[in-house]
C-alpha cells in the first residue's frame, strides 16, 4: 500500500514538471496570514482564503517548507492530496480551500512555508499562478528567569564594571527586557546589551546605577519576571558640608556664643560612610584635633576667628574631600542659630515688611481720627447759626425735647457721602473754645422750639 502511495506521489510530481510555464500571475487569488505563532503540543491551521470559485475552476499545486530546508510537504489538485510519506509529522491538507493543518506542533515544525498554486479559469487557455509564504513559530513557554551578576564582589564607581545575565531553563524564541526600580533600562554609553537583551554590561558603574534590577523573559506565548537583584556601588564623598545647631552660619563662618558648648557635624553623601578628621589651622601650622563625624568645641577657650577644617575620606573609593569654616564669638542668644538654620524664625525681610504694614495702618488711623473727630463735628454743628442748621436734615419730630438723650456716632460702611460732608463742615470751623463739650451738653442747649435734628 505504501508503494502505491509513493508511486502516485512520483506520478503527480512528474505531471507538474511537464506542465507548461505560466506567464500570468495572480497576487489576489489567494491570501494567507504571513506570520503565525503556536505552542509546542498544540495544533495549527495555516488558513488559506481563496478568492475564486473553487467549484468552477481547475487548480493544482504544492506546499513546501523552504526554511531551514527545502522540503515538499504535499501536492494537490481539485480532488486529491498526496502527502510526502517520508515525513514523520505530516501536515494534513483540507480541500477544496487547500489550507494546511498541523495536528501536533513541535520545534521542528518551526520555519518558513510556501504555497504554490496554478489555477485554470474557464475561457482562459493559460493557467494563472499564485504564490504565498507564511512564517511559523513554535514556542515553549518560558520559565521564571534568573539573574547572575559578574563579578559578585563589591563594585566601586568609576573603577569597576558589572555584567548582568538573564537566563531561563525552559523557553524558545526568548527575548529579554531589563528594569531598574521599575523603569526600563535602555542602551547608552555605559549600558550595552546582547542581541536578545539577555546580557547587560555596565562599564563603568556609577552612583546612579544603584538599585533593584528585574529581568523580564518573554516570547510570543508567555512572559515571566525574575526576582529582584540588588546592585550596590561604593561612591563618594559628595556634597561635603559642616552643620551646627548652635551657631549662626553665613557661608563659611559660624557665629557662636562664647560660653556655649558647640557641636559640629561633618556630613557628606558617601557609601560607605566617610572617615572624618577635624583639623585646626593657623598661618604656620595645622593640628589634628579629633577623628569622627562629630566635633565638640568650647569657643571661650579659642582665639577669636579660629579656622577649622573637616576632611572626609572614603576607604573604599580612596577619594577624599574637605571643607573649611571659621568660628567667630558673638552674643547671639540661645536658640538663634537653630532658628536661623531651620528657617522657623522671621527673616529680616519679613520683619521689615510686617513693621512697615503696622506703621502704615497706624498712620492711616491717626489721620482719619484727626480729620473726622466726633467731638469736633458736634462742636461745629452747634456753633453754626440756626439758619444753617435748618438747612441740614430734618429729624421728623415737631418737638426737639423728644430728641433729648445720649447719642453715639457710628461709622456705617458705605456711607462715605455723609462722612465726607461732616469732614468738610469741620474744615470750616475756625476755633473751638471748649474741647470737652459732650453730646449731652449739646443736646441740653437745644431750644425748646421745634428744630432740626443733629443726626440723620
Amino acid at each position: 500500500m505504501e508503494c502505491v502511495g509513493v508511486t502516485m506521489f512520483l506520478l503527480m510530481s512528474t505531471i507538474f514538471l511537464i506542465i507548461p510555464g505560466t506567464d500570468t500571475k495572480c497576487t489576489e487569488c489567494v491570501s494567507l496570514q504571513p506570520t503565525q505563532h503556536g505552542k509546542v503540543g498544540d495544533s495549527m491551521l495555516l488558513k488559506v482564503e481563496t478568492h475564486f470559485d473553487v467549484q468552477n475552476v481547475t487548480f493544482q499545486g504544492s506546499w513546501y517548507k523552504i526554511k531551514p530546508n527545502n522540503t515538499l510537504l504535499v501536492t494537490f489538485d481539485n480532488i486529491n492530496a498526496i502527502p510526502n510519506l517520508r515525513l514523520t509529522n505530516r501536515p494534513a491538507l483540507s480541500l477544496p480551500d487547500v489550507s494546511l493543518k498541523f495536528v501536533h506542533l513541535d520545534e521542528e515544525t518551526q520555519g518558513e512555508y510556501e504555497l504554490q498554486i496554478n489555477i485554470v479559469f474557464p475561457g482562459i487557455p493559460s493557467p494563472v499562478a499564485a504564490t504565498k509564504r507564511v512564517t511559523v513559530t513554535v514556542s515553549v513557554p518560558v520559565s521564571i528567569p534568573v539573574i547572575n551578576k559578574t563579578p559578585e564582589s563589591e563594585l566601586v564607581e568609576d573603577r569597576d564594571n558589572v555584567t548582568l545575565t538573564c537566563s531561563v531553563e525552559h523557553g524558545t524564541n526568548v527575548q529579554y527586557k531589563w528594569l531598574k526600580n521599575n523603569m526600563v533600562v535602555g542602551p547608552s554609553e555605559r549600558h550595552t546589551f546582547s542581541q536578545d537583551y539577555g546580557t547587560l554590561v555596565i562599564n563603568p558603574v556609577k552612583k546612579e546605577d544603584i538599585g533593584q534590577y528585574i529581568c523580564e523573559a518573554q516570547n510570543h506565548i508567555s512572559s515571566k519576571l525574575s526576582k529582584p537583584a540588588e546592585l550596590i556601588v561604593f561612591y563618594g564623598p559628595y556634597n561635603l558640608a559642616v552643620n551646627s545647631e548652635q551657631g549662626l552660619k553665613t557661608e563659611g563662618v559660624f557665629m557662636v556664643n562664647p560660653e556655649e558648648l558647640v557641636f559640629f557635624e561633618c556630613i557628606a553623601d558617601s557609601n560607605p560612610p566617610n572617615t572624618c578628621v577635624w583639623i585646626s589651622k593657623t598661618k604656620n601650622s595645622t593640628e589634628v584635633l579629633m577623628t569622627g563625624p562629630r566635633f565638640e568645641v568650647k569657643p571661650h577657650e579659642l582665639p577669636q576667628g579660629k579656622e577649622f577644617l573637616c576632611r572626609a575620606f572614603n576607604n573604599m573609593t580612596k577619594k577624599q574631600d574637605e571643607t573649611k569654616f571659621t568660628l567667630v564669638m558673638s552674643s547671639i542668644g540661645k536658640g538663634k542659630a537653630k532658628y536661623s538654620q531651620e528657617g522657623s524664625a522671621l527673616s529680616p525681610l519679613t520683619f521689615i515688611t510686617i513693621s512697615s504694614v503696622v506703621i502704615i495702618v497706624c498712620m492711616m488711623f491717626v489721620l482719619l481720627r484727626k480729620s473726622c473727630h466726633p467731638r469736633r463735628m458736634i462742636k461745629t454743628i452747634y456753633r453754626r447759626p440756626m439758619t444753617e442748621q435748618r438747612g441740614l436734615h430734618r429729624s421728623g419730630h415737631e418737638d426737639a425735647t423728644e430728641d433729648f438723650g445720649i447719642y453715639e456716632f457710628v461709622s456705617v460702611p458705605g456711607k462715605m457721602d455723609s462722612t465726607q460732608a461732616s469732614c468738610r463742615s469741620l474744615a470750616r470751623l475756625d476755633s473751638v473754645k471748649d474741647l470737652h463739650t459732650t453730646i449731652y451738653d449739646v443736646i441740653k442747649h437745644v431750644p425748646e422750639t421745634p428744630t432740626l435734628s443733629l443726626l440723620k
